[in-house]
């Protein structure tokens, strides 16, 4: 074989920082301590210097429950984690947080060399692990908005509040595009259309700030966060929407639906891509070399880090542990960067020392890894502002955060029936009307309003956080003189004769997350089907639906007035008020195709045999004056959206 020469481009380089590293060590301050040196020159200045062990470290990442400042020293800890619901203490204070960010920090910044870690933290829909932060709708509901800025400017908000709390680091978006809604994290994806995906990836740049060269790692400063796009790759083409399950496509379709919010996501500088549970045709996806070493990095050339999922490297084989050093091995070389352990983080270590000095895993993939890592720590300017910003503090649940989200809300309601004929629309509803009636389980219940990954891991009922629940924002915008009566679960005789004007019927899901929110029935609970049926045949009614994707409805439409698929709001619930009572329109378009049953899944849109009950794109407007009476009952629907719609009415 002929001798390999480096490029002119190369040795330029390699010169530059030769330079920068003889300026900075006759200055006896050590390059990557630096701050006007070059990333890149910092980076190789600082691998240099580390031992195989303190390489090792910044590989890890552990929870915040078996950490303290002891094995953070010892073991060179990069990054730690809380996971759903690891918190400093229950409703713990902005400052609470940024204290046990903090003491993190001093511990690593002690050591040797002192390499400041990351903290991360899933905040999927603003910071919702945290008592008392705004909690903006899911990504479905966004998606209903097909609005980009208003994802860029979510971005922002939620990059202030986690700031708020010291956290520099987020697992967000997920730019998974769900094809059954039969999966747990559908309401997590955007859209089962990749196009809408890539659109809302805009986000990333309200997350990380606007990068100044596309495809390198950035974050524009104290004010923004590192952000994660997640799971790659297929999470959301699971066979049957299966958690975890297995993605079955040619290569062209993984890449031209699953992959495409990638293409933009690396684009915008996204600092961290998080490798999926799932697999591709039965390769694990934590052991995809091909995907995430050659297509991922090389190909696309992300130069960012690669991050397990939780305990990803455990669920390589079944059962979990099966053997944890092949799956050590395997993922490592397969090219994950970063290893979310979470908890036992000293067989990690021992079985990395072990596999690089038998020779099973290169000093180059180690040097590869520990170099993305240390590249978006230089890039986010964690060296030189590696503690809290105190300042930041009433960034958490700041007003302007809450009318933003109230605004999100607002534009991500779907309106899909008003009126049991077009000359007889029930929306906007009256303000001003004498007696009104207020039924469901859901109409007074922050948690069930906000869904899953909510204080805690699969959220729960009740009222686990401040916000406004769907009660408190009608008794806030009808009439002083109104008279509004609520009932969680009313029988067949509770409406009859009593006199409302109208009834708001606010039903849905009980919150849930990954695994556990897996579901091949898709109906609404027995109780909701009952308040519907109840309430609806006895008294005009409007149904507002609380949940993470389309459910089977289909036989109580009939009953209904009006219905509008709110999905999982969060904590504003003054948006959903302000478009049944008029004072906006609604705006929103499905993200998803609303089926009939859940026998016709998975269907998407561009199916063959495409038979829905409300197209991929549905959305009616109801616009009115309120006073004068005057109605229009309108349509936002596209075209051919309308013509699909109104065959299937006519074949129905």
């Amino acid at each position: 074989m002929g001798t390999v020469c480096p490029s002119p481009l190369a040795v330029l380089v390699l010169l530059f920082i030769c330079l920068e590293a003889s300026v900075a060590s006759s200055s006896g301050v050590p390059l990557y301590k630096n701050p006007s040196a070059t990333v890149e020159a910092r980076v190789q200045d600082l691998l240099q210097r580390m031992t195989l062990e303190e390489k090792v470290g910044q590989m890890m990442q552990i929870e915040r429950s078996v950490a303290n400042p002891s094995i953070i020293q010892k073991n060179f800890v990069g990054s730690i984690i809380s996971g759903g619901g690891s918190v400093p203490k229950d409703r713990a204070s902005p400052t609470d947080w940024m204290d046990m960010v903090d003491g993190f920090q001093k511990a690593a910044l002690s050591t040797r060399l002192g390499i400041p870690l990351m903290y991360g933290i899933d905040a999927v829909h603003g910071h919702n692990n945290v008592y008392g932060a705004t909690i903006f709708p899911h990504n479905i509901g966004l998606g209903c908005t097909r609005d980009p800025d208003l994802a860029r400017r979510i971005g922002e908000a939620t990059a202030l509040e986690v700031r708020g709390t010291g956290i520099q680091y987020v697992f967000a978006p997920c730019i998974a595009v769900c094809r059954s809604p039969s999966w747990g994290r559908c309401y997590e994806s955007y859209s089962e259309d990749p196009d809408l995906v890539r659109k809302m990836t805009q986000i990333i740049v309200g997350l990380q700030g606007k990068p100044s060269k596309a495809g390198v790692p950035f974050v524009a400063g104290q004010h923004n966060v590192a952000a994660t796009a997640k799971h790659y790759v297929g999470d959301g083409g699971t066979y049957h929407g299966i958690d975890e399950n297995n993605t079955l496509s040619s290569f062209k379709s993984l890449v031209n639906i699953h992959m495409v919010g990638y293409f933009d996501a690396i684009a915008k500088g996204v600092s961290t891509i998080m490798a999926s549970y799932s697999s591709w045709n039965g390769k694990k996806m934590h052991g995809n070399r091909f995907l995430i070493s050659h297509v991922l990095k090389k190909q696309l050339g992300f130069k960012g880090f690669v991050i397990s999922d939780w305990q990803g490297i455990d669920r390589m084989l079944s059962p979990p542990n099966l053997n944890y050093t092949y799956s050590v091995e395997t993922g490592v070389n397969a090219g994950l960067d970063m290893i979310m352990i979470p908890f036992d983080y000293v067989t990690f270590h021992d079985d990395m020392i072990a596999l690089v000095k038998s020779g099973y895993i290169s000093t180059q993939r180690v040097n590869d890894a520990v170099r993305r890592i240390l590249r978006v720590k230089f890039s986010m300017g964690l060296f030189e502002h590696p503690f809290a910003d105190r300042s930041l503090t009433g960034m958490v649940g700041a007003q302007e955060h809450r009318e933003l989200a109230r605004e999100a809300v607002r534009k991500s309601l779907v309106l899909l029936k008003n009126g049991k004929s077009k000359n007889d629309p029930i929306l906007p509803l009256s303000k001003h009307a004498s007696k009104i009636l207020v039924a469901g389980s859901h109409a007074n219940d922050i948690g069930r309003q906000c869904g899953g990954w909510t204080i805690t891991w699969q959220g729960q009922a009740g009222n686990i956080t401040p916000g406004t629940t769907v009660l408190d924002a009608i008794k806030s915008t009808v009439h002083s003189s109104t008279q509004v009566v609520y009932e969680e679960s009313p029988d067949t005789s509770f409406a009859k004769g009593k006199g409302f004007d109208y009834a708001i019927v606010v039903v849905g899901e009980e919150p849930y997350a990954e695994m556990l929110g897996d579901n091949t029935n898709l109906t609404i609970p027995d109780g909701g089907i009952r308040t519907i049926q109840n309430v609806c045949s006895s008294v005009k009614c409007v149904v507002v639906l609380i949940s993470g994707r389309p459910l089977i409805v289909e036989p109580y439409l009939p009953l209904m007035n009006a219905f509008v698929a709110a999905w999982l709001p969060g904590t504003e619930g003054k948006g959903i008020t302000d478009v049944l009572f008029g004072d906006y329109q609604f705006e929103g378009k499905l993200s998803r195709t609303w089926f009939k049953s859940a026998s016709q899944l998975p269907m998407t849109v561009g199916d063959k045999y495409y038979d829905p009950l409300f197209p991929f794109g549905f959305g009616l407007t109801a616009m009115a004056v309120e006073g004068n009476g005057a109605t229009v009952f309108g349509s936002s629907l596209p075209l051919l959206s309308i013509f699909i719609y109104l065959v299937g009415q006519i074949l129905l």
